[in-house]
C-alpha cells in the first residue's frame, strides 16, 4: 500500500520528504552516512530494483540457450551489488546536476545537496567511491562486458541533463538502466546476440512506461520550471502512450524469447517462458486500472508496483531455462 509522504513533524532530521516511513536509513544507518546513503537513494530501493531486474532478465533468458553455469552465481550477485552502486552513483551524480531544479520541487528540496546536508565537493568523492567499487566488480567480467560497461557512463553523464533539452528523457534513461540486460548476457555468453537486444529494447520501453507515470508526480512543478518530460509532452493523452509502451515492451520480450528459445529448446521452456512475458504485461494492465494520473500517490504507487511485474518475468524465464 501507498504511505504518504511525511510531515516535517513525523520526518526524522534530514529525512527525504518521499522516502518511505522508517526505511533503515533513517532508522539504522550510522548518522554520519544518512546523508551520503540518501543521495544514493539507499532509502528508496525501487531504482536499485529496476536497474538489477534487467541484469536478471538477461542471465535467465541466456540461460536457456546454454544452460545455467555456476558462473552465473557471481552474475547474478555481483550484478545486484553493482545495481546498487551504480544506482547510487547516478542518482548522486544526477543530484549534484540538478541541485537548483530539485530546490525549486515540493518532492525533491529536501534531498541532501539543495537542504544542505551534503556540499557539492562532498557529494563527488561520494560518486566517484561509488563508481570505484562498482569498476572493481565490473574486471572480474570478461573484456566484452568490461567494454560495454565503460561505454555505458557517457549514458549515465548525459541523462541528467535530457530534461533540459528534449521531452523524452525518458528514452535517455531507459537507455542507461537496461544497459545491464546487454552487459550480463555478454559476461554469461561471451556475446551479444540479437535477442539481447531486443531484450534491451523491451527494457527501455518498460522505462518509457514506468518513468513517465513517475513524471507524472511532478508535471506542475516541471511545467513551473520548464523542465521537460513524457509526462508533459503526452499530456491528457498519456493513457494512450502508457498502453502502446506496455505492448511494445511485452512483444519486444516475447520476441527475444522465441529467437532464443525455439530453436533448440521446443515448446514447454517457451510456454513457461512466455508464460512470464503475458505475467509481466498483464501486471502492468493491472496497474493501469488502477493509475489516476493527476494523483501523485497513484503515480507513486503504480510505480514501485513495477518492481513485481519485473520479478514476475524473471520466475518464469528462470524455471523455463530449468525444465
Amino acid at each position: 500500500m501507498f504511505e504518504p509522504p511525511r510531515t516535517p513533524e513525523a520526518a526524522p532530521l534530514g529525512a527525504v520528504a518521499d522516502a518511505p516511513p522508517d526505511n533503515w536509513v533513517d532508522v539504522w544507518a550510522p548518522e554520519p552516512l544518512r546523508p551520503y546513503l540518501r543521495l544514493s537513494r539507499a532509502d528508496r530501493p525501487i531504482g536499485t530494483w529496476l536497474l538489477y531486474i534487467p541484469c536478471l532478465w538477461a542471465v535467465a533468458l541466456a540461460a536457456n540457450a546454454d544452460g545455467f553455469r555456476l558462473w552465473d552465481i557471481w552474475l547474478i550477485l555481483s550484478s545486484g551489488l553493482g545495481a546498487f552502486l551504480m544506482r547510487g552513483a547516478g542518482c548522486t551524480w544526477n543530484d549534484i546536476t540538478d541541485r537548483d531544479i530539485d530546490a525549486a520541487v515540493a518532492r525533491t528540496k529536501s534531498r541532501p545537496i539543495p537542504s544542505g546536508q551534503v556540499s557539492v565537493g562532498q557529494a563527488l568523492i561520494w560518486m566517484v567511491a561509488q563508481a570505484l567499487v562498482s569498476a572493481l566488480i565490473l574486471f572480474s567480467y570478461n573484456w566484452l562486458s568490461v567494454g560495454l560497461g565503460i561505454a555505458s557512463l557517457a549514458l549515465v553523464a548525459i541523462y541528467p541533463f535530457a530534461k533540459r533539452f528534449t521531452w523524452w528523457p525518458q528514452v535517455f534513461l531507459g537507455l542507461a538502466f537496461n544497459w545491464g540486460a546487454v552487459l550480463i548476457w555478454a559476461a554469461h555468453s561471451g556475446s551479444v546476440p540479437f535477442a539481447a537486444l531486443l531484450l534491451y529494447a523491451s527494457g527501455i520501453a518498460w522505462t518509457l512506461y514506468y518513468d513517465t507515470i513517475y513524471a507524472h508526480q511532478d508535471k506542475e512543478d516541471d511545467a513551473l520550471i520548464g523542465v521537460k518530460s513524457t509526462a508533459r509532452l503526452f499530456g491528457d493523452n498519456s493513457g494512450a502512450w502508457l498502453a502502446g509502451f506496455l505492448v511494445l515492451a511485452v512483444l519486444l520480450m516475447a520476441a527475444a524469447v522465441i529467437l532464443t528459445i525455439l530453436p533448440s529448446r521446443g515448446l514447454l521452456p517457451m510456454g513457461i517462458a512466455l508464460a512470464g512475458v503475458w505475467g509481466f504485461g498483464l501486471h502492468m494492465v493491472w496497474q493501469m486500472r488502477r493509475l489516476d494520473l493527476d494523483d501523485p500517490a497513484s503515480c507513486r504507487a503504480a510505480f514501485l508496483a513495477n518492481r513485481d511485474a519485473g520479478l514476475i518475468a524473471v520466475l518464469f524465464l528462470a524455471v523455463a531455462a530449468l525444465v
